[in-house]
């Protein structure tokens, strides 16, 4: 079998697409470089979503935890501390049984017990509250100059936040927010090692990469390509982010303007 041929029976085998039967012996590097391609596919679906849609939650949680109203200051605060004090990977495990449970209520529920949505969920929430605490802090760092230029041109309320308060603390946010967004796509990698199945081998770029492992008994040949993946996905949202970042400090002199540095995390 040729490489083309490979790529063509197994680029979206992730999907459920192709070949049904994963190889079983000679394997090829062309055959790991596209099942591990092709579970990538997964690890950036969990992630572009539960960026998404966490950002917006994100913004609410800061804000609401530097608000007046006592209520809805705690819970702010403690969705923070819960989703931030507790190991990524036990959240999928007791959302994982806390769905299946659910299920027995309400066929509502029966999708949340498949990666697809459940994990979706969990990744959702926890980098909200991760998210949520970088804005936050931005929020306070805002300058007293800034706020009192506003009131001076008459802003206030949702003008003076639109304009003045928002994109400040978004621009002060955006280098960390960077540092979670590629934490993010890495931590996706955990989903197949939880409670979630992977349904039919439909598993993500880890799971390719450790059937190969296992099988080979040679692990230095999967997880370097697993590794260069993640590396590229990397460089890809340093480069976006970096975009999004000269585009909210487009108005300082370039001297004087946030850069990104990517600083890993070892453990979270």
């Amino acid at each position: 079998m040729s490489c083309w041929e490979t790529i063509l029976d197994y680029g979206l085998r992730s999907q459920g697409i192709g070949e049904r039967l994963l190889p079983q012996r000679d394997f090829t590097l062309c055959q790991q470089f596209t099942l591990i391609g092709s579970g990538m596919i997964w690890n950036i679906y969990f992630g572009f979503f539960a960026l998404c849609t966490g950002f917006f939650l994100a913004n609410a949680v800061a804000l609401g935890k530097a608000a007046q109203n006592k209520v809805i200051r705690k819970a702010s605060t403690w969705f923070i501390f819960v989703f931030r004090g507790s190991p990524l990977f036990i959240q999928f495990f007791f959302a994982y049984f806390l769905f299946l449970s659910l299920k027995n209520v309400s066929p509502f529920f029966d999708p949340f017990t498949s990666a697809w949505a459940g994990a979706l969920v969990v990744l959702f929430l926890n980098t909200a509250a991760y998210s949520g605490e970088i804005f936050h802090g931005a929020l306070q760092s805002i300058p007293k100059g800034d706020l009192d230029a506003a009131d001076a041109y008459g802003l206030s309320g949702w003008a003076r936040f639109r304009r003045i308060t928002w994109p400040t603390m978004l621009r002060l946010a955006w280098p960390a927010y960077t540092n979670e967004a590629i934490f993010l796509f890495h931590a996706t990698t955990l989903v197949f090692f939880t409670g979630f199945p992977a349904i039919q081998q439909k598993g993500d770029a880890l799971y390719y990469a450790r059937y190969f492992a296992d099988k080979t008994f040679n692990p230095f040949i999967p997880y370097p390509i697993l590794a260069g993946y993640f590396i590229l996905l990397t460089l890809v949202i340093i480069a976006i982010f970096g975009l999004v970042n000269n585009r909210l400090n487009r108005h300082l002199p370039q001297n004087v303007r946030a850069k990104l540095r990517f600083k890993p995390q070892v453990i979270r």
